[in-house]
This record gives structure tokens, C-alpha cells and sequence, in this order.
């Protein structure tokens, strides 16, 4: 169980964030505030459970504590809501479509001697607020992070934080996974995960040891990033020693899917121009997005993706095929209410007839999908999908000059994407990301401001 230390940060969480919009730039912030409440609070189990509200944890509390910082702190010129349409009918969708879920839900689901409740007004209020939550770095960002100085800004938080978590997560490589054991009083997850190879992959405060290494290789991808585009000649040197660093932390943090994006990436941020860039995470995107329908019509090559998983290991192809037999039970399962899921309480697995749950979800697209159902999948994946498209569009069709730190940041979301498709890796820092993109596509000319012109080169060797 959490202990004192534990509640005692989550409350005051609020006061610091109140406190760096005090005494920082609204942009940085807002970065600072949510990436720090990201990687030193705790992760549930801890946190609070009041009526009619989703329990309050480290992903809620500093988007609470954000949003109230900004309408007391920082004047407003712009909508928090997205100029566009479509936008704020994927926002209202995704924020409101929990009521749907909830009144086409209201029966008992029956499995043996497991009886899962019903859905009422309650439930549908706590899982709006939830989205809610969900969505307010996105809101945030979009609104503050405008300009090519609040783009660097987040690769640099990016990169420094991550830099200062590589000291517990060498800890942990040692020790064994202990730091929220010793700060915090309890263990988040199963610890025969964080065991590999003769060794452990460290998880510090976060919610599963995939989450560290997802975040290692963001960092490298964004050191990488500045390596390229910083316009100070002097700091260049720092970000390539930060980014060769953070790679060797993501080589021992035992975790191949992040170590494959992160090789798939780098060289993409070294070698392509942004244009280019923006067009491999356009079409990355379109895909992840797609995968769904894909794997519905049998047009995943299954067969073939787990015989290259068995060359790498039998426990990479065994965990895959378990997670793809998984998979193709839950689409069933959210195949008989299609259109806005099961909702919660469970009510999206499937038991056997003594009650006993038989299925797991890992995927976050298979968790929204039998959750919230296609029109819930749509509009989550369409609001983190479309900025990439939209930042595409605006780089190609109207000339217009965009961030040189928009393509490595597509690049993280599209992957992030990706990732969403075995893993539940949505976090504060994906949403960030999106509403980031999204405000570039919105503001083009505040890309580049006086004073700072950051080259796009193209390397043309990996250095």
C-alpha cells in the first residue's frame, strides 16, 4: 500500500504546479509541470477515490492543477479548443461519448458466479471526467506551445529530465527495481516483468520498466533533434554526449521495442530534412490509425511478424502470439457493441464459466476499442493522428515555414502511435506532443521568431 510520502505528494502537487506558473514562462510551465509530475509522483495504485469523479492519480491531479493554474495565471488570447471543426467534434466525441457508453450498458454482464454491474449516470460522469483529464495537456499545449522556442523548450525538458531519471534507472539495473519500493512503499507491477536476461529493466516510478524505455528513447530522439537543429554551436556537443548516453540507457534497459524505434528514428532525425520527416510519420501514422481494420479484414501478416519475433527469442514470440490470441478474443468481444464499447468495471473481457477472467488487454487500441467502442477508438486516435497530418499539410501545400522541431516530434507521436498497438502507452507526454503539433498547424508563422532561425541540414552521415 502507498504510504504517507506517497498521498503527501499527490497533494501537494498542485502547489508546485501553481509555483512554476508563478515563477516561469506559461510554456515552460506547462512542459515542466506535467513532465516532472510524469516521472517523481507516484503511479496508481496511489491516489484518491472521491464520488462521482475517476480516482485522482499522477495523470489526473497535474491536469487538474494545470488547467486551474492557467485561468488564474496566464491571460488568454486564443480558444483553449481547436479552431478547426472537426477538432472540437473529435474533442466533444471524445469527452461526451462516455454517456452513450454508459445508457446502452445499464444491464448486468453474467459470467458464472462473476456478475459485473451495470452502468448508470454515475459512471458516465466519472468516465467524461476521466477524458477530460486525458485531454488537457493536449488543450494546454496547443494553446501555450506555440513558436519554435516552446518546441525546443519540450525537447530540452525532454532530454534533461530524462537525463536526471538515468541515475535511479541505473540504480535499478543494479538493485533491482526498488526505487518506488523505498520512496513510495509499494511495488506498481508484476516484478517478474522487470526480470530479463539474467538482469532487470528499470520502471523508477513509472507504471511498467516499457514506459522507461519508451521515455529513454524519447529523449534520445529529441537530444538527436537538437543535436542537428540547435542554433547555439556551442551547446551542440552537449545534446550529441546527452544523445549517445541516453542510447547505451536504452540499450541496457532490456526493452526491444523501444530499442528498435529508437534505431528506426535516429537516423531518420539525422538524415531526412523536416518535409521528409513529416511524411514517414504521416504515413506511420495513417497506419497505426488503420490497424484495427486491418487486423479485422486478416490483412496483419501475423504469421509472418511472429517467425520474426521467434528468431529474436521464443519468450519475444511466445509473449507476442499471447498478446495476439488476446487480441483477437477482445475484438470479438467489442464486436457485440460496436459502436460505443462496454465500458467499465471489466465489462470488455471475457471469463470462463466459473467467472474466472480469461483475457487480458495489453494494446491501448484494444482497450479504447472495447471501452468506449469504434466511436470512442476514432476519436482518441484521430485527435493524437490528425496534428501529424495536419503539420504534413501545412509543410507541403502552402510553403509555409514550420518548426524545425516539428519532425522530430511527429516522428515521436506517429511511434507512440505505433507502440499504442501492443502496449497501453498513452501518457501525459503523448498528449503534450499531440497538442504541440496540432498548434503548429494552427499558427505556421509563430514557427519562427526573430532572433531564432534554427538550419535544417541535412546530414548526410551519421556522426
Amino acid at each position: 500500500m502507498p504510504n504517507p510520502l506517497a498521498q503527501l505528494m499527490l497533494v501537494l502537487w498542485p502547489v508546485v504546479t501553481i509555483l512554476l506558473f508563478r515563477k516561469l514562462q506559461p510554456d515552460r510551465a506547462l512542459i515542466w509541470s506535467m513532465l516532472a509530475a510524469y516521472l517523481i509522483l507516484p503511479p496508481p495504485p496511489a491516489g484518491f477515490d472521491f464520488p462521482l469523479i475517476p480516482p485522482m492519480t499522477k495523470s489526473s491531479i497535474p491536469a487538474m492543477a494545470a488547467i486551474i493554474a492557467v485561468v488564474a495565471l496566464v491571460e488568454r488570447e486564443r480558444s483553449l479548443l481547436p479552431e478547426s471543426p472537426l477538432g472540437r467534434l473529435l474533442i466533444a466525441v471524445f469527452v461526451l461519448s462516455p454517456f452513450a457508453t454508459s445508457f446502452t450498458n445499464g444491464e448486468l454482464v453474467i459470467w458464472g458466479d462473476t456478475v459485473l454491474p451495470g452502468l448508470d449516470m454515475k459512471d458516465a460522469v466519472s468516465m467524461s471526467v476521466r477524458q477530460f483529464f486525458h485531454l488537457v495537456p493536449f488543450l494546454l499545449a496547443r494553446w501555450l506551445l506555440v513558436g519554435s522556442e516552446s518546441h525546443r523548450a519540450l525537447l530540452v525538458a525532454l532530454v534533461a529530465g530524462t537525463l536526471v531519471y538515468t541515475a535511479p534507472m541505473l540504480i535499478e539495473l543494479r538493485m533491482s527495481p526498488q526505487m518506488n519500493i523505498w520512496i513510495y512503499g509499494y511495488f506498481q507491477h508484476s516484478f517478474d516483468q522487470m526480470v530479463r536476461y539474467g538482469g532487470y529493466r528499470p520502471i523508477v516510478f513509472l507504471q511498467h520498466a516499457l514506459w522507461a524505455a519508451f521515455l529513454t528513447m524519447s529523449a534520445a530522439v529529441a537530444a538527436v533533434g537538437l543535436v542537428k537543429y540547435e542554433p547555439r554551436r556551442s551547446l551542440r556537443a552537449l545534446w550529441l554526449l546527452s544523445s549517445i548516453w541516453l542510447l547505451v540507457m536504452l540499450v541496457l534497459s532490456k526493452s526491444y521495442a523501444p530499442l528498435l524505434y529508437g534505431l528506426l528514428i535516429v537516423p531518420m532525425v539525422l538524415l531526412m530534412s523536416t518535409r521528409m520527416q513529416l511524411t514517414v510519420a504521416a504515413v506511420v501514422a495513417l497506419l497505426a490509425v488503420s490497424y484495427p481494420m486491418l487486423k479485422g479484414a486478416q490483412m496483419i501478416p501475423t504469421e509472418t511478424i511472429l517467425a520474426a519475433a521467434e528468431r529474436i527469442g521464443p519468450d519475444r514470440a511466445n509473449s507476442l502470439e499471447f498478446r495476439f490470441d488476446n487480441e483477437a478474443v477482445l475484438q470479438e468481444r467489442a464486436q457485440e457493441k460496436p459502436l460505443f464499447g462496454w465500458g467499465s468495471w471489466g465489462r470488455n473481457h471475457v471469463f470462463d464459466d466459473s467467472g474466472r477472467q480469461l483475457t487480458i488487454s495489453d494494446g491501448r487500441w484494444i482497450i479504447t476499442l472495447g471501452v468506449y467502442g469504434w466511436v470512442g477508438f476514432l476519436a482518441e486516435f484521430w485527435l493524437i493522428a490528425l496534428p501529424i497530418l495536419m503539420i504534413w499539410r501545412e509543410a507541403f501545400r502552402t510553403g509555409a515555414p514550420v518548426s524545425p522541431y516539428a519532425g522530430p516530434l511527429a516522428l515521436l507521436l506517429a511511434i507512440n502511435l505505433v507502440d499504442m498497438i501492443p502496449n497501453a502507452t498513452l501518457t501525459p507526454l503523448t498528449w503534450l506532443i499531440a497538442g504541440t503539433l496540432w498548434g503548429m498547424a494552427e499558427v505556421p508563422q509563430a514557427s519562427q521568431r526573430p532572433g531564432f532561425a534554427p538550419v535544417d541540414r541535412v546530414w548526410r552521415s551519421v556522426m
